[in-house]
């Protein structure tokens, strides 16, 4: 069967985010990363230091600050994209402070 699915993300390339968001993006980017690797530790794997998937290892089941700069910029990128989504569809984000 042919695949015929399409992907059709939002252009988010024109929404801007204020600098104050940058800690939630880290934020964000962090719980994604725990998230991911809560759901592995369940499913047995532990860390390695090469992936296997035989042997259920993965060099990322380390804390977010320890992965590897490109590791981190996959999770952040997804976080900016989740806020520029946010922003574009017209919500807002404020603060803890400005409550």
């Amino acid at each position: 069967m042919k695949n015929t699915y399409i992907p059709k993300p939002v252009d988010t390339s024109d929404a801007v985010l204020p600098q104050e968001l940058n800690t939630l993006a880290t934020k964000l980017a962090t719980q994604v990363h725990d998230i991911w690797a809560q759901g592995r530790i369940a499913e047995g794997w532990t860390y390695g230091e090469t992936r296997d998937d035989a042997k259920k290892t993965n060099p990322c089941l380390v804390p977010f600050a320890d992965l590897p700069e490109s590791e981190q910029a996959y999770d952040l990128s997804t976080a900016y994209e989740t806020l520029r989504l946010i922003t574009k569809l017209e919500y807002q984000i404020i603060p803890p402070k400005q409550r």
